[in-house]
């Protein structure tokens, strides 16, 4: 076993969580401080603290402070014995080796390198399912199925679902897949999609799910990174009242990549019929496969495929500051058991529960809290097909007292969208929102809430928390990322008080530190970037084909610290307050866009000559993306132009890329250098007209001038 991490002195690595051992762990007076209890009474503007009640707390299986820092303090300073005994808990067939793990995060130092469990062999699959199976639960509801219109549902036991991922999986070793071979998965939110997972984990093979909403241009890039042996897809998908041609979209995405020299020989197909028919769908022989007609005719049993902890499992592909997406790799043993864990503790799992994530497996939460941490737990999980406001706005709540769902975690853009929705507006708790959408429901069910892919605002969590779950269920408001590969601070719901708005406290073994510009870290209530101080078991391992990349992007900006380009307050009594990126990235409903993929979009237009695009405040989305642009000579403005241009970047990107705001810009504010000022098109993108600072640096100050007479245009 490692040795314990030196240079970590208690005041280094509890400095910043010890504080919260003053706060009161139950009810009572607290001076200085509004509060409420779980359960008693309403959250609102002037609540600081919303307590766990005493029975919640009970019950939890992280019950108070003290708990936490005791568990929190040994995975800091031993975290090679804190996460070999949880990864104990799991089927190896060999064990690691004596050195559980190894680190170095300071490339002043030599290459960036992370490894966990290496030399122990296991297989993720196999602890998802068979595991379970051997533990007598082959017969309990492994997924709930929900599909777009309201009659249309299904069920897999762990049993079944098993029979059905060696089905596959014995398909994909027929066709040539093998070990450490890629298969691409553009799927919706079908049982078929964490099958597909699943049945690449069985047999080694690495799976590369892109969100059935990415373009052709989007997947064929993707493609032509990872060269799959195979495309997994369905002819169509019904998303609300839309009908989209996914199969005419992976057509279009084969053709291009084959022009850039990486051509898929399989192409298998789901044929969702209640989308589209097979008899309409354009088809290519030789190629084209019909699931339906082939993957069940092979074997319900399929030999496990034994890796090792640090084999590849995923590559996930995730938007950077440049036009080119990233392809995070993560491995296998470290990701299980971080995942795992904190799937359980994060949500307070137990074994009754009913687990609904409403996100999509094409991002990393649908890999890491619908598919993987949920499954590995032996959890009953709900799939949804459909659009949450399908047939109307209470489609969720509809879903929650249909399955008795104990758990609900969804994306903050999600609930101040149905915030908004409704046909009757009432005043509740000093707060305007609409609620017949929601109270027309029991949601007595509901046990734990969960907000996850940017900071929620504190009235959309205090609107969460008094309608959604009557003042009676915690909210884990979750901060992590598709390279942490799982929660990296968040609250655990029994713990500890939350503050409406802060991910409160770090996960075990996260170690973060907020540094200023320099990299110095920064003591006490502060603002600054956010930083990670040590390796954890689900930290990504490279970016696919470019681990230049991966160093330069996140090690590079401050040696000896990974990077996790977002900006963090913490306040007087150690809670984390996150931000929002502070690079070229935009989060747009909890999608991570790249200003330069946008640009290189709208660039394309033939009449678009120059673009800059920044992040905007948005009230739903909680970003919105604003783009500045500059036709060529002799072109004018339009309306037309401005639905060209918008359409322009939903085929090269995708519709949730759109552009929320078209600002025609004669010129674009530059140094003498050529480079662009986009610390001024922020604030003019948010009328901060008044905080522009200094424009004499630039080329031709007159230029802002004209930006701000052409806003409204």
């Amino acid at each position: 076993m490692a040795s314990p991490r030196k240079n970590l002195a208690s005041s280094d690595h509890l400095r910043h969580v010890e504080s919260m051992a003053t706060l009161p762990s139950g009810a009572g007076k607290i001076s200085h401080l509004n509060a409420v209890i779980l359960g008693e009474a309403l959250a609102s503007e002037e609540n600081d603290l919303v307590f766990p009640s005493e029975d919640f707390s009970r019950q939890a299986l992280v019950s108070s402070p003290a708990q936490y820092l005791e568990l929190y303090r040994k995975s800091i300073e031993d975290p090679a014995r804190f996460w070999s005994a949880i990864a104990s808990e799991f089927y190896w067939i060999q064990k690691w080796g004596e050195q559980v793990y190894s680190e170095n995060l300071d490339v002043t130092k030599g290459d960036i390198k992370i490894e966990w469990f290496k030399g122990g062999i296991t297989n993720i699959c196999y602890n998802a399912l068979d595991r379970n199976i051997e533990a007598g639960n082959g017969g309990k509801v492994a997924i709930y199925w929900e599909g777009n219109e309201l009659d249309q549902d299904g069920s897999l036991t762990y049993s079944e679902l098993l029979e059905k991922v060696c089905q596959l999986a014995n398909y994909l070793k027929d066709i040539g897949v093998r070990k450490g071979d890629a298969v691409v998965i553009y799927l919706p939110m079908l049982m078929e999609l964490p099958i597909a997972m699943l049945a690449c984990a069985r047999i080694g093979a690495v799976h590369s799910v892109v969100f059935a909403g990415f373009s052709a241009d989007s997947l064929s890039q993707r493609i032509v990174d990872c060269k799959p042996k195979a495309v997994i897809t369905c002819n169509a998908v019904r998303r609300g009242s839309k009908v989209i041609y996914l199969k005419d979209i992976v057509d279009a995405a084969l053709v291009e990549s084959a022009k850039n020299g990486v051509s898929v020989d399989v192409c298998l197909n789901y044929e969702n019929k209640s989308a589209m028919k097979r008899e309409t769908t354009k088809w290519t022989e030789g190629r084209d496969v019909w699931w339906q007609d082939t993957v069940p005719k092979y074997p319900t049993t399929c030999a496990v495929e034994w890796v090792d902890a640090e084999d590849p499992l995923f590559l996930l592909y995730t938007s950077g500051s440049t036009g080119k997406p990233k392809g995070v790799l993560h491995t296998t043993g470290g990701y299980m058991i971080y995942t795992a864990t904190t799937f359980k503790y994060a949500f307070d799992y137990k074994p009754s529960d009913i687990y609904w994530c409403t996100a999509d497996c094409g991002w990393i939460t649908g890999h890491s809290y619908v598919t993987y941490g949920p499954l590995l737990n032996g959890a009953t999980v709900i799939v949804f097909e459909g659009a949450p406001n399908y047939p109307d706005a209470g489609r969720c709540w509809d879903i929650v007292d249909k399955y008795k769902v104990t758990i609900f975690y969804t994306a903050p853009t999600l609930v101040r969208s149905l915030m908004r929705d409704g046909d009757e507006a009432s005043n509740f708790s000093g707060f305007t929102c609409n609620l017949c959408y929601v109270t027309r429901y029991s949601r007595k069910s509901l046990r734990v809430l969960g907000s996850v892919g940017e900071p929620i605002n504190p009235s959309a969590w205090r609107w969460f928390f008094n309608v959604v779950g009557d003042a009676r269920c915690p909210i884990s408001d979750t901060w992590w990322q598709t390279e942490t590969g799982g929660f990296m601070i968040t609250p655990l719901p029994g713990a500890w008080p939350q503050k409406p708005g802060s991910a409160t406290f770090p996960f075990f073994g996260v170690l973060p530190v907020i540094v200023d510009e320099k990299g110095t870290e920064i003591e006490g209530e502060c603002s600054g970037y956010l930083c990670v101080k040590n390796s954890w078991p689900g930290a990504f391992r490279t970016l696919y084909g470019d681990h230049e990349r991966y160093e330069t992007t996140y090690f590079k900006p401050f040696p000896g610290y990974y990077f996790t380009g977002d900006g963090c307050s913490r306040d007087k009594d150690g809670y984390h307050w996150l931000t929002g990126r502070v690079d070229d990235v935009i989060n747009v409903s909890g999608h991570r866009i790249g200003t330069a993929e946008v640009e290189s979009a709208l660039v394309s237009h033939p009449q678009c000559a120059e673009a800059a695009v920044v992040g905007v405040e948005h009230e739903v989305k909680g970003q919105g993306i604003y783009a500045f642009v500059t036709l060529v000579d002799g072109v004018s403005y339009s309306e037309e132009l401005k639905k060209s241009l918008t359409l322009a970047v939903r085929k090269q990107i995708g519709a949730f890329a759109a552009p929320d705001k078209i600002h025609w810009a004669p010129g674009l504010p530059k140094t003498r250098s050529g480079k662009i000022m986009r610390r001024i098109l922020r604030k003019i993108a948010s009328r901060q007209l008044d905080e522009l600072g200094d424009t004499s640096t630039l080329a031709d100050p007159s230029v802002v001038d004209q930006l701000i007479a052409l806003s409204d245009c």
